[in-house]
Formats: structure tokens, C-alpha cells, sequence
């Protein structure tokens, strides 16, 4: 029987909700720095299961944009709408176990319990019911992260019974998420630090289906002045992908890593070379980083 682990499989995962902004450069850079240095694979996946935020050609964009970075995946690029049969064999499987059920409660049925559920208000009824995965009390998950160390979840308590079909017919991220990283193999999962509470109720998910759980890093989120994240702040301008080592170098510094260990780089080949050999995850700050303090080489390098 073959134990060896299996080879290193990062990817990196956008929304196509609009361009590459400098958060979302962040988790790429970063997910590709790890995989890089390990000797592994790096895929790209579109996560386009929610048609009504996706901005037309968005997804196009921020290929071009990621390929402008020299951030290449290693194989095709996989899009979410293409796979529905599986999340709908894995939705069969956790109905058929009874580990999912359908909820015809409403928005404002919840309310009272700060949106979270735990048991259905009786009575409740409606035509599209969305589907949710049975989380019972005391389902305590916790996990080592890369870059966070030691997290643990009451999943029950602070997330409840998790919706894996939305009551319009859209699929779930938290199914979705879990079985594409399965189905392609992925080892280790690289992402921004505002996921990490999803990462309990996946890896709960990832057990129920008898599925592998990989390895997680969760990258420090950078903040506009407001303290919002980019993704929801005026702040996230897209990035040039004309002009890619400004922001590289950046995205360097946001991760932690001092300044000098790229400044001879000259181009962006020179320069994603030198960073896989001097890359130091050790050095990945656990914390939120303010955008305004990335304009100082030496703030998050410290050096």
C-alpha cells in the first residue's frame, strides 16, 4: 500500500464579479509562491455559480490579468458552471443519508437567531425550498492553518445548518468549494484570511462525503482606511498587469517579505524566480495589513 503523500496541488479561485483587484493578487501571488516552492501544481478555478454578481467578461479579464503576472496555471481552467452534475451527485448522497434535508424557512425567519439556523419554524412552507446540511449540536471542528495555526469551530453554534442549494437554485458555495477541490485533487488550499471560518463546517462537509481534507493557509486580508476589505471597499482598483512589479512587489511586501530579497529583479521573470528561492512562509503575518502601510517598503518586512 502506498503511503507517500500526495504531490503539492494549490489553486487559486476567483469570482468573476469584476478585474483583478490587489487583495485578489494577493491570494494568487501567494498560493502560487507556495506551490512554486514545493514543487507542485498550481490550477485556476472560476468560481461562476451565482450569474445575478457576476460582471460580464470579468472572467476573461482577470485571466489576462493573471497571465500578465506570470502567474500561468498548470492546466485548463476549470469553471464552476460546468460542473453541476457533481454537486449534484454529492447533494443525492447527503440527502439519501439524511445529512441534508429542505428548509422552507425564510430570511426573516431567521432573524431572531441572528440569521443562523438550527431547527425550522414549524408550518413554514414554499414552492422553492433551499437545501441545508444538518449540523448537529456540539460538531466541534478544528484544524492547523499554515499561516493562523491552530483554529477551532463550534460549527453547530456559529454556523448552523449550513445551505448547500440556495432556495433560487443556485448551488452553495461551501458544497461547491469542497467537492471541486476533491475532484481535482487539491492538497492545499490557499485563500484570504476572511474565509477562515468557513473551513470548519467545509472540512465537517469533506468527512460526511468521505472526502480528503488538504492543507489550509489563510493569507492576511489588506484593509482600505475604513478597516473594509477590498473586495468591498472604493479601494480595490484593478491591478496593471501592463505593468506587473509595482504591484508584485507589494503583493512581496504583504506577505511578508523584506524588500531587498527582490529589488535586483529587474523583470518579472527575474522576479518570480527570485521570489520562489527566497520565499519565507514563516514570515506571512497573521493579521490584517492597512493598504496605506504597503507604501512603506519596510512596515510588514520589518526590515
Amino acid at each position: 500500500m502506498n503511503t507517500d503523500p500526495a504531490p503539492y496541488r494549490g489553486r487559486f479561485a476567483p469570482s468573476p464579479t469584476g478585474p483583478l483587484h490587489f487583495g485578489s493578487l494577493l491570494a494568487a501571488f501567494g498560493s502560487w509562491l507556495l506551490a512554486r516552492q514545493a514543487g507542485g501544481e498550481w490550477l485556476v478555478r472560476i468560481e461562476d455559480l451565482d450569474p445575478p454578481r457576476e460582471i460580464a467578461g470579468a472572467a476573461a479579464q482577470q485571466l489576462r490579468a493573471l497571465t500578465g503576472f506570470g502567474l500561468v496555471p498548470d492546466g485548463p481552467v476549470v469553471r464552476q458552471s460546468a460542473r453541476h452534475g457533481l454537486y449534484r451527485t454529492a447533494l443525492d448522497r447527503l440527502l439519501a443519508s439524511g445529512h441534508a434535508f429542505e428548509c422552507h424557512c425564510s430570511r426573516a425567519d431567521l432573524v431572531g437567531e441572528g440569521g443562523i439556523h438550527r431547527a425550522c419554524v414549524a408550518g413554514a412552507q414554499r414552492s422553492d425550498p433551499a437545501i441545508r446540511l444538518r449540523i448537529g449540536d456540539g460538531t466541534r471542528v478544528g484544524f492547523d492553518d499554515l499561516v493562523q495555526g491552530r483554529f477551532s469551530q463550534d460549527v453547530g453554534r456559529q454556523a448552523g445548518d449550513v445551505i448547500l442549494r440556495r432556495s433560487d437554485g443556485l448551488w452553495a458555495y461551501q458544497l461547491a468549494v469542497v467537492v471541486d477541490d476533491a475532484d481535482q485533487g487539491v492538497t492545499d488550499v490557499v485563500r484570504g484570511g476572511d474565509l477562515l471560518d468557513s473551513t470548519p463546517r467545509q472540512i465537517h462537509l469533506q468527512r460526511l462525503l468521505g472526502l480528503p481534507t488538504p492543507r489550509y493557509a489563510h493569507l492576511p486580508l489588506v484593509l482600505d482606511e475604513d478597516g473594509r476589505k477590498l473586495s468591498k471597499s472604493a479601494a480595490a482598483l484593478p491591478v496593471d498587469p501592463g505593468d506587473p512589479l509595482p504591484a508584485l512587489r507589494t503583493a512581496w511586501r504583504a506577505l511578508g517579505q523584506p524588500s531587498a530579497k527582490v529589488a535586483d529583479a529587474g523583470s518579472i521573470d527575474a522576479l518570480l524566480r527570485a521570489a520562489v528561492e527566497r520565499f519565507e512562509p514563516a514570515r506571512i503575518p497573521r493579521h490584517a495589513i492597512p493598504l496605506a502601510a504597503l507604501h512603506n517598503a519596510d512596515v510588514i518586512s520589518g526590515v
